[in-house]
């Protein structure tokens, strides 16, 4: 059994968590399900190490970070095997979750430093502003990607000066455990504690009054719960909830160039990313070509487990999440048409193929809602204010993309946009370096960039008055 990471030292739990297999239904293996002692001991072992954490000099922590990327690379290999088989995605997307994404968030945030600032100085005083670590902070993983959003998450708080404890989804646990592991041997015992459990573990978590800043991305319903947990406590909250991105294909695009990339931005890891296109707008005079574009792509899209060396896409990766997607491909076949996938073929796993549906309009679930899975339904629209507007109707503002041959037309629209990130003729561009800011009920905070830095870190003002002029 993979062990949790509690204080520097390897820990089994008194209770077990199943672990199943989405690509048949069957449960593999079985990780720590922790309780309200394993929590309590993983936030004071973090409260404990904190104050030699936060005094260590930034380039020191820098430098912790940096062998803690180095032993993900090192260790690749079998990571990426886990990755697999936790989440059924082929074995190319987990190499980009954990070469690419989760080593290089722990890199760059290892080469930040925040310094001082001077606000104000004259003759009668001196004031600087001071960016200062928190101190424990809780941190709280979804299935979806779960590596990555664990090192977004590790990076910016190690690197503020703070001490962590990181809740792994129930569901995708193996990978983030098995990275405490090998952390252990690099990370003062106490810096980071990472925990496998359930829904109680993580409500634990969050109403700890030791814990300081909860770091949540999942679903609205549960940042919502989660802000209500945190209220007694006053936490600091970042949360980075769902989206319903929307792509809007204005009338001078390429079809035949663009489309590739499209369909790309919208089936990435089978839909199952908070900022993937979950709505597309074309124009009028485009519409039927796009659609079969993409309806072509998508049906000679080859789905299978991750361990088939052929598999482009994978399966959905719970059955909680199955099942809703299954809901959601009745509302597409009542509202609209569907020309790619739409039927599920009988066996084990959780596979659903790659669906587009079209003559669909907003006001129904499947343009309105969030699947979070591999449905894509495609909208008509004549007019780009209006397209803008529709866009723009949505409760969710996480990201979005404006697709066009004029691309300074296409900024112009763009910027029209609520959401927090905005693409031009590309979409879920992540990159460490770029803030990454969730707008409306897709939450609120920030990740990425030196700002993904901050939200860690409280202010200080030191205001010292100058002697006075003799004479």
């Amino acid at each position: 059994m993979v062990r949790m990471l509690i204080g520097g030292e390897f820990v089994e739990g008194s209770r077990a968590l199943d672990v199943v297999d989405p690509c048949t239904g069957a449960v593999f293996t079985q990780v720590p399900d922790a309780d309200a002692a394993d929590v309590e001991r993983a936030v004071t072992a973090a409260k404990a190490a904190f104050p030699a954490w936060r005094d260590l000099a930034p380039g020191a922590r820098g430098e912790v970070l940096r062998a803690m990327a180095a032993k993900v690379v090192e260790n690749a290999e079998e990571l990426c095997a886990l990755l697999v088989q936790e989440t059924g995605r082929p074995m190319g997307l987990a190499q980009f979750e954990i070469l690419h994404l989760a080593t290089g968030y722990l890199n760059y945030y290892a080469g930040l430093e925040v310094q001082p600032e001077l606000i104000v100085e004259d003759d009668t005083r001196r004031v600087e502003l001071h960016r200062k670590a928190l101190g424990v902070v809780g941190a709280i993983v979804p299935w979806n990607a779960p590596v990555f959003i664990a090192a977004n998450k590790i990076a910016p708080a190690l690197a503020a000066g703070n001490t962590i404890v990181v809740k792994t989804a129930p569901t995708t646990p193996l990978t983030t455990l098995r990275l405490g592991e090998l952390w252990a041997d690099v990370v003062p015992p106490g810096v980071i504690n990472i925990l496998s459990g359930g829904n109680d573990a993580g409500a634990l978590l969050v109403a700890h009054e030791d814990v300081a800043k909860i770091t949540f991305t999942g679903s609205t319903e549960t940042g919502r719960k989660i802000m209500a947990a945190a209220a007694p406590t006053l936490k600091r909250v970042t949360l980075e909830l769902g989206g319903n991105d929307a792509a809007i294909v204005l009338p001078d695009a390429d079809v035949a160039a663009i489309a590739p990339a499209i369909f790309a931005f919208a089936f990435f890891n089978s839909g199952q990313v908070c900022a993937v296109i979950k709505r597309l707008y074309v124009h009028d005079s485009l519409y039927d070509a796009m659609c079969d574009a993409i309806a072509g792509l998508a049906s000679s899209a080859k789905l299978a487990a991750g361990s088939d060396a052929a598999a482009e896409f994978g399966p959905v990766q719970n059955k909680a999440q199955y099942e809703k997607v299954l809901h959601y491909l009745g509302e597409a076949r009542a509202a609209g048409q569907i020309v790619a996938g739409g039927d599920v073929a009988e066996g084990a796993g959780y596979f659903v193929p790659l669906t587009v549906v079209r003559d669909v309009s907003d006001g129904s679930a499947i343009v309105d809602e969030e699947p979070f899975g591999p449905i894509l339904p495609i909208i008509r629209y004549s007019d780009v204010d209006d397209v803008v507007a529709r866009a723009n109707a949505s409760p969710f503002a996480l990201g979005g993309s404006v697709w066009g041959s004029d691309t300074d037309a296409a900024a112009k629209v763009a910027a029209r946009l609520e959401s927090g990130s905005v693409w031009v003729n590309q979409h879920c561009a992540l990159d460490p370096q770029v803030p990454f800011p969730a707008n409306k009920q897709s939450g609120f905070g920030v990740e990425g960039g030196v700002e993904g830095l901050y939200p860690y870190l409280a202010l200080q003002t030191i205001n010292v008055a100058k002697p006075a002029a003799a004479g």
